[in-house]
């Protein structure tokens, strides 16, 4: 189950025995089938392939560049079904029986490329857990949560159905981390939370099965008398393969749910802090770019925002587009919800707002945008900016250990209690593990 699906031996299984079925399939057979039917299979395949890459570009609607090999396995599948059909007379039966393999196999691996550059699925285990829902470690329902009192070692990450009564947005199930100090007494602590946001193609769960979001505050809350932020997962598409940018559209009123929907609930229901200085929202890749947009545009819900290898603003392509499929083509809307035609219109945010930026060394567009555009634009409207280059690439693995990095600075600006916010601990956080 902890086998990698991301390096090892794995991998390069799969593809081999992708590789060793096709050549099964197509075997050495006659000189009429080397001669005639092969070529005729090959450039079938070669058409073929080009006609799926081309559909899956130009109507999926996915925007970040896919990687060639994917091309490459599913010219594999290809092939073998060509094989099948072309080479059926004459073919044995164990040549045959070769194609579904050679399918099969090409197929995962195809997948498995896609899942490499997202570092979506790091393990089977983690694969299989997030395919068939298997409960969280430590997951636990809102009434066991409010009958649990005394010391834990641990936080829980309780399953909530939050309300839509502002949004009527159609969310999927979403969870919150309770620290170990909330527990602790019948009185609940009013501790500062944050809102997590995932990627594109998300679960509300992958900030805690891949990002490891509950074990990075767990550790904190060990070195701080069990107090660490509250954090809520949220779902901010409603659909693994929606991707909404949490903006009010077509896809439905995700932000409004986001804003208007989450904190009134989680403050009731846990009886957390309200003041917006002691909210934050943070998110990887799109969840970044929710982050940054959400707290500018709505300040007075979040005073703080971690933006991980996120974009400048919410995008589906080039603005036009942008404009189309988010808002409807709205153009007001578009312009009230665009992160840098924002910051270059709103008059000075209040004193005490701040953002932390994080982007990987091998993410170059986001590094460049973070520097030269998004950070002098932060601070010229009155955000406090933490901006932090690591190494790493666009993948969760590169998130986790960003949001380990820099989870002390964070927990320490929405003022969770036993940590001071100082200029000397915003600059020096608290030891990291290394990011890949």
């Amino acid at each position: 189950m902890n086998v990698s699906l991301l390096q090892g031996w794995l991998p390069v299984t799969m593809k081999v025995v992708a590789v060793l079925a096709l050549l099964a399939a197509v075997g050495w057979r006659d000189s009429r089938w080397r001669l005639r039917r092969l070529p005729v299979a090959l450039g079938v395949t070669v058409l073929l392939t080009v006609l799926v890459a081309l559909g899956v570009l130009y109507l999926s609607g996915i925007t970040d560049p896919l990687p060639f090999s994917l091309w490459v396995w599913a010219g594999v599948a290809i092939m073998a079904l060509t094989v099948l059909v072309v080479g059926w007379r004459g073919g044995r039966w164990w040549q045959r029986a070769a194609v579904p393999v050679a399918v099969l196999v090409a197929v995962a691996t195809g997948a498995n490329v896609i899942n490499q550059e997202t570092g979506y699925y790091p393990t089977v285990g983690d694969a299989i857990g997030e395919l068939t829902d298997q409960p969280l470690p430590s997951q636990i329902t809102v009434d066991q949560a409010k009958s649990i009192t005394g010391k834990t070692s641990t936080g829980r990450i309780v399953t909530v159905d939050i309300p839509t009564t502002a949004s009527n947005f159609n969310h999927r199930q979403e969870l919150v981390y309770l620290p170990p100090a909330w527990f602790r007494s019948a009185s609940r602590p009013k501790l500062p939370v944050i809102e997590m946001i995932g990627g594109e193609f998300s679960a509300p769960d992958n900030w805690i099965r891949i990002g490891n979001a509950a074990q990075t505050a767990d550790a904190y809350a060990k070195k701080h008398k069990g107090f660490a932020p509250v954090m809520v997962f949220v779902d901010p598409s409603g659909g693994f393969k929606v991707d909404t940018e949490c903006a009010n559209g077509p896809a439905g009123k995700a932000q409004d749910h986001l804003i208007k929907d989450v904190p009134p609930y989680v403050e009731s229901t846990f009886g957390t802090a309200t003041d917006p200085r002691k909210w934050g929202v943070a998110g990887w890749s799109m969840g970044g770019t929710c982050a940054l947009t959400m707290a500018v545009t709505h300040p007075g819900v979040f005073g703080h925002f971690l933006d991980i290898s996120g974009d400048l603003g919410p995008n589906t392509g080039n603005k036009e587009q942008t404009i189309a499929k988010l808002y409807g083509g709205d153009a007001a809307a578009w312009a009230a919800n665009d992160p840098m035609t924002v910051l270059a219109h709103h008059p000075k945010f209040p004193k005490g707002v701040t953002a932390v930026l994080m982007a990987g060394d091998q993410e170059a567009r986001q590094t460049t945008q973070m520097k030269q555009q998004l950070e002098p634009a932060l601070h010229k409207a009155g955000y406090s900016v933490h901006l932090t280059v690591l190494p790493g690439k666009h993948v969760w693995q590169f998130a986790a250990g960003a949001f380990a990095h820099d989870f002390a600075v964070l927990a320490q600006q929405v003022g969770t209690p036993g940590s001071r916010p100082t200029a000397a601990t915003a600059n020096k956080p608290e030891p990291a593990p290394s990011l890949p």
